[in-house]
């Protein structure tokens, strides 16, 4: 295989991304195996175990949605079509190179797109409790986990050992925590990072397939640019109102939204989307005596919206705003996430609780209503 058989849009994608893709090339040559994946409660310890390379498949661009648009309803998520859009126009060398997609009972919307996902690449599909609340949640996404082992193993003829498993979690804790680590230097005032540079940044890191060069690469930036601060170094003006993204996966969506906030007076100090600090947080017990088990309540306590009920987010939003001194809360929501948009309602009592102006904007991958967003979103920051 040659860079000259990617798919025609090879040239259009970032340089990360880019970069990615020459090194899932690499991986094929090799002999190696890649698994796609959509969500943060795939359970990356166990493809690490098996010795596959997980990378993530949504979709952030709109290019591919009208050849979605085929199969999916319009009125249905952009990160769906666009990711859909992708596999089905073969487009997207990850979904090229993927010897397996791992999709999750999230949201319908997806659920039902990868049935569809599966009549064009090998599908496996993780159901996911629809709650915690429930006695038996722990232990039916566990035994969930055991059936995704065992599919692992199978397929790629491999033995996942709990040995292996306790390793892939220690490493995949310190990258967690390392990545922790990065997004808290944003608690500074000023901050040393604009929100567009970090996200960015941390987005361009899930395109390297080298987990210990990932986390020497977070260790040193984070320790270089505390250093860089302390010396005087204070890329963002004093004075710009922090500000804290909750909601919707944003990749699709960064530009118009968070460089809005930026080029307004603001300056996002904390994510606390799926693409932020929510996932970064929880670790898997290592010293556990069921390995598996611990895996499985890690990812478990990630506050998603498509969790009923949903304390964790409660519980976490009130901590963040206190620990990054947020001056508002930005809600950004993708149209018809009906999970996220329903649950905005205690989202906005919440900020209303503790003190913090909310606003919660609606979009989708289009430009059609970036002037309306800037003016929301200029207005609301000059509020502050």
């Amino acid at each position: 295989m040659s860079e000259s058989q990617l798919p025609d849009q090879f040239e259009e994608f970032t340089k990360a991304r880019k970069e990615g893709f020459l090194k899932a090339m690499a991986i094929k040559e090799a002999g190696g195996h890649i698994a796609g994946t959509f969500c943060t409660f795939t359970p990356c310890e166990l493809m690490d175990a098996a010795g596959i390379h997980p990378v993530s498949l949504c979709g952030m661009s709109p290019e591919p949605i009208p050849a979605a648009e085929r199969d999916l309803p319009k009125n249905l998520c952009p990160l769906i079509k666009s990711s859909y859009g992708f596999a089905v126009s073969d487009t997207c060398p990850y979904t090229y190179f993927s010897d397996l997609i791992v999709g999750e009972t999230t949201c319908d919307g997806k659920k039902k797109m990868y049935e569809l996902l599966g009549k064009l690449k090998d599908v496996y599909i993780l159901q996911l409790p629809q709650g915690i609340d429930r006695d038996y949640a722990l232990e039916l996404w566990t035994k969930e986990l055991y059936r995704f082992r065992t599919v692992l193993e199978e397929k790629f003829h491999v033995t996942i050992t709990d040995a292996a498993l306790r390793e892939a979690a220690v490493l995949r804790n310190q990258l967690r925590q390392a990545r922790t680590a990065l997004m808290e230097l944003q608690k500074l005032d000023p901050p040393p990072f604009t929100g567009l540079g970090l996200y960015q940044l941390l987005d361009g890191l899930g395109f390297s397939f080298d987990l210990q060069a990932n986390l020497k690469k977070l260790t040193d930036l984070t320790r270089q640019l505390l250093e860089d601060y302390n010396a005087g170094a204070r890329p963002v003006p004093a004075g710009q109102k922090r500000i804290l993204v909750t909601g919707c996966p944003i990749g699709g969506v960064l530009e118009k939204t968070v460089k809005v906030v930026e080029e307004n007076g603001g300056v996002v100090v904390c994510f606390e989307n799926c693409g932020g600090i929510k996932p970064t947080r929880y670790l898997v017990d290592t010293q556990a005596d069921d390995i598996m088990t611990a895996i499985a309540k890690r990812y478990l306590n990630i506050g998603c919206a498509v969790m009923t009920p949903n304390p964790q987010r409660m519980e976490l939003l009130p901590q963040l705003v206190e620990e990054f001194r947020v001056d508002g809360i930005l809600e950004i929501e993708l149209q018809t996430c009906h999970p996220y948009t329903v649950e905005r309602q205690q989202i906005k009592q919440l900020a209303s609780e503790i003190g913090v102006p909310f606003l919660a904007v609606d979009t989708d991958y289009s430009q059609s209503d970036l002037g309306q967003l800037t003016t929301r979103i200029a207005a609301f920051i000059e509020m502050l």
